[in-house]
């Protein structure tokens, strides 16, 4: 067999060795979540929520503002400025707001996990876990898990609102469009489905991050640059998996609301 055959054979064996690597490390940890995934969890949760506030609030801020200054001239050459915040509440709501949160949480959280991780994997640190008898995904990878997929979506619930109140801000105070026709024209646009899509996208993008962050901190090669490795690679292949999921899960609670609700969008 020649090598222009054997080398995409050879990739297609690879990545299914991959998927299914991943698929079981995924699984040992959801499995880990459900047992002892207590332990140590309230450190992880100050580290990864009460550290994160910060930068989810300049973040949904500016994801507003930025709607705000480029979709004004738009709106307002065709006479509906007043309209403006319908649309930038549904874009923040339904798309930008989970996704820009979780690409900053997967650069703050997911490298910081990946490189904790091997950092201590180069030490021994997880070696001398599997040593004394314990299953270190069960210890140092489920309560990640569990403090990412309770975390992320109240996180992108506060980047919602700041892009929200960025977006009004802008509209308001310096495109000068009228205070009560903004918020009158606001009302009803958002419904509960919306807002519970834009909750659904989140928690898995928060299970996505964690699972690839401590397999890629778990799997790292050995040494400081090892170390930087395996953050950079946690934090792209999270990026590519936000991406993906986003379009998958849009694409399927785009189709249940059509079954759900065929005459037009969800009346709660």
């Amino acid at each position: 067999m020649s090598t222009s055959t054997r080398g995409p054979l050879a990739w297609g064996l690879d990545a299914l060795d991959h998927v299914g690597e991943m698929s079981l490390f995924t699984l040992a940890a959801l499995r880990g979540a459900f047992g002892r995934a207590g332990a140590g969890l309230v450190p992880l949760l100050a580290s990864i929520g009460v550290g994160s506030i910060p930068v989810i609030l300049i973040t949904g801020t500016f994801i507003g503002m930025v709607l705000a200054v480029q979709a004004y001239d738009q709106f307002a050459a065709i006479g509906l400025a007043t309209r403006l915040g319908s649309i930038i509440n549904i874009s923040v709501v339904k798309e930008l707001g989970p996704v820009l949160a979780g690409v900053m949480l997967a650069g703050r959280v997911g490298s910081a996990m990946a490189a904790e991780l091997a950092t201590m994997r180069v030490t021994d640190q997880v070696d001398a876990l599997s040593c004394l008898g314990a299953d270190p995904v069960q210890h140092l990878v489920s309560p990640r898990v569990v403090a990412c997929v309770l975390l992320i979506p109240l996180l992108t619930v506060l980047a919602n609102f700041m892009g929200v109140l960025g977006g009004a801000f802008i509209s308001i105070w310096v495109y000068r469009i009228d205070a009560h026709f903004y918020w009158q024209n606001t009302q009803g646009q958002i419904t509960l489905w919306d807002l519970t899509a834009g909750l659904v996208k989140p928690t898995f993008f928060g299970l996505a991050i964690a699972v690839i962050s401590c397999h890629r901190g778990l799997k790292g090669d050995p040494g400081a640059e090892g170390v930087g490795r395996a953050a950079t690679k946690a934090f792209v292949a999270s990026f590519i998996a936000i991406l993906a999921l986003d379009f998958f899960l849009g694409m399927l609670l785009n189709n249940f609301q059509r079954v759900m609700w065929p005459n037009g969008r969800s009346p709660i």
